[in-house]
Formats: C-alpha cells, structure tokens, sequence
C-alpha cells in the first residue's frame, strides 16, 4: 500500500495530465460530429485489423488440428469412393438394360406389386409366398417376374396370398429361347446351385457361345416373348447325345429375392373364361 502512493504521489502530475487529456478527448468526439466520425472509423478500422490478426493466428495456431481432422476425413472418402468403384464393378450391364426391356415388353401388360414372404431355395422343389392373392386379381397360371429377370408361375391363391412355383422348382418347366440364334427349349433346375438351371432339347447343330441370353420364347400365355432368363455358362451333350444341354447362369438371385411382379395380361378375363369352359367340359 505504501509503495502504490508514493507512486502516486510521484506521478501525481502526469496522471492528473493523462485524466485532463481523456476527458478533453471524450468531450471533443462526444459533442463533435465530424470529429466523433472520424474516431468512429478509426476505431473501427483499428479494431478490424487487430480482431483479423487475432483471427489469423488462432488460425495458424489450429492448423495442426485441422490438418489431422482433414487427414481422417479424406480416409473415410477414400474408403467410400473405393466401396462405391467395387460396387459399380460387380454391377451387370444386362441387369439395367433387363430393367428396360423388361419395362418395354410388359408395357401392354398390367403389373402388380407383390412383396415375398417367404422363400426357399435350398430345397428340391421350392416354393415362395407373396402377398398378393385372389382379392388383388392374381389367379393361377399367372407370371412372376423381377427387376433382373423371369421368377415363376402362380401356383395356389388365397384371398391376400399367392404361392408360386420358382424356377427352383422340379415342376418348373418354362419355354425360352436363345435370344441371338431364336433356337428354343425348355428350362429346368435339378436342384443344387440355386444360381444355375438347365435349358434342354437344344438342336446339335445350333451355334452357341457363353454369354449368350436365355430369354422367354413367348410359347405360352404365362410370359411375354423376350423376357430376360440368364445367360449361358456352359454347354453340355444331352444324356442321349442327340442334343445340347445348356448350362444357364440365372439373372435372379432367389436367395435375395424380395420384391416381384405379377404379370396380369390384358386378355386375362377371356383366359379365365376358357379355362372354367374347360373345367366344365372336363366334368361331363
């Protein structure tokens, strides 16, 4: 305390000056206008380079830290871009332009949604359920179809469920064809890979190349002509070695299966109506 007024006490006059000096300075810039101005800016402009000094080196002062946050980031791009180049390699370029063909053949056709509920491929014969019945329109006889290519026929309808018969099934027995030569057979699974089924009663002198498309030869009221199968993976001799036996790699992964199409044809009611004059006609 007593060194703080002898200081005081020393320095008595100069801040007594100092004090003179800031009341005369407020008072000047208070009841001035042009000088307030000036000060104003000034001030302004003052505070402005100092407030963007400090800005600048809290900046620098945190580059490390951004650096290393960057550094992280760019990692988690660098591993999404790579997901993303193994995903668009694995894609097919048949299953988008199936999508679109797909869309042109059945575009005279009625198509309705239908979820899977169940599913099986591991089996023999194997089955799936939708949930799509007679309340929706679907009857037996009818196609089912997906995004990537032909799934089966409509086997047994309740009001709001349908059970279809895949082509993982032994009963199963569609009529395609080769889509480049137009040579047609009839396609079948013998159980094992759920990937692959057989095409038979292929003619010995037909050309055939791996790769080519299997697709539905429109023999039947069940599938448009045209509709995406798969594609050829191997080509066998038949056990009586009259004909061929293709090997076909199918475009429709069953064990993801989920969402399908039942295909409603615009001449469905004359088709029921046939098929109950046949019922009729069988009884007598």
């Amino acid at each position: 305390m007593r060194k703080l007024l002898d200081f005081l006490s020393k320095y008595n006059y100069w801040l007594v000056f100092i004090l003179l000096e800031a009341i005369s300075l407020c008072a000047l810039f208070r009841f001035n206008g042009y000088q307030g101005s000036v000060w104003f800016t000034s001030a302004n402009t003052v505070s402005g380079k100092v407030m963007e000094w400090q800005s600048n080196i809290l900046a620098y002062l945190a580059l490390g830290d951004n650096n290393r946050a960057l550094t992280e980031r760019n990692v988690v791009l660098e591993h999404r871009i790579a997901e993303l180049e193994h995903q668009l390699k694995k894609l097919d370029t048949e299953h988008s332009y199936t999508e679109q063909r797909t869309d042109s053949l059945l575009r005279s056709y009625q198509l309705l949604p239908a979820t899977v509920v169940n599913n099986s491929v591991l089996l023999q014969d194997n089955y799936i359920t939708i949930n799509r019945g007679e309340a929706d329109g679907v009857r037996p006889e009818m196609g089912v179809v997906c995004g990537t290519g032909v799934v089966g026929i409509i086997y047994l309808t309740a009001p709001h469920y349908s059970i279809v018969i895949p082509v993982l099934n032994s009963k199963s027995n569609i009529s395609c064809r080769l889509r480049k030569s137009g040579y047609f057979g009839y396609l079948n699974w013998d159980g094992g890979n759920p990937l692959y089924a057989w095409m038979n009663d292929i003619p010995r002198y037909a050309k055939i190349n791996t790769g080519d498309v299997i697709e539905t030869s429109g023999f039947s009221s069940v599938f448009p002509e045209g509709l995406f199968i798969g594609k050829v993976n191997q080509v066998r001799n038949s056990k009586d070695g009259l004909s061929y036996r293709i090997k076909v790699h199918l475009g429709t992964d069953f064990a993801r299966l989920r969402d399908v199409s039942v295909i409603i044809s615009p001449d469905q009611n004359e088709l029921d109506s046939l098929s109950v004059q046949l019922k009729e006609k069988s009884r007598k």
